[in-house]
């Protein structure tokens, strides 16, 4: 009897095992992925010189939706990409542009052939969110202002993951599409 039951158990836990693996192959295979993440703080890491790369790597698209964007780093990388045929983007907000640095920022992007479109609804546009080639997101409290990269206490997350990428594109097109609520700045 001490055999047989040892039998048993040994087809069991073989059995369990092999259930097992199924599990996990499934799941990886069912599109769980290893996303990389980077978290940058400023004034300390200066996060901008860092996004500021990331849009240098650029190939087919940067597209940025920020509540401010002032900082001359930014500004010149995605001019510098532009200038490369990347196809660049921008979101912001309405009210934010009666700051004259924030003015002059989107206006030189303007200038280079750089599409800008604004919010038309009341609330403010306040996603912090880019999007670059399907492969990187960045998110956080980080503004593309000098300010949020030199002074203020701010956090931004850097996720190099396709299927996050692509919906953050997805939404990213979205609210580009959205004329009910985003209208082209001129």
């Amino acid at each position: 009897m001490g055999l047989r039951r040892s039998d048993a158990h040994s087809r069991c836990c073989a059995s369990l095992l092999i259930w097992s693996l199924v599990a996990v192959l499934s799941v990886t295979s069912g599109g769980v992925s290893a996303a990389s993440i980077e978290v940058w703080y400023s004034p300390e890491d200066e996060p901008l010189q860092k996004v500021a790369q990331i849009y240098e790597q650029a190939t087919r698209y940067i597209f940025v939706a920020v509540y401010g964007l002032t900082s001359p780093i930014v500004v010149k990388a995605l001019l510098n990409a532009r200038k490369h045929g990347v196809d660049v983007r921008v979101i912001t907000d309405r009210e934010r542009l009666n700051d004259p640095n924030q003015r002059r920022a989107v206006s030189a992007l303007r200038e280079a052939g750089i599409p800008v479109m604004v919010n038309r609804h009341d609330g403010l546009m306040h996603l912090k969110q880019v999007v670059v080639d399907d492969e990187v997101t960045a998110s956080g409290s980080m503004n593309h202002t000098t300010s949020g990269n030199r002074y203020n206490d701010e956090r931004l997350d850097v996720i190099r993951d396709h299927p996050i990428a692509v919906q953050s594109r997805e939404k990213f097109l979205s609210m580009w599409k959205d004329r009910t609520r985003f209208e082209e700045w001129k």
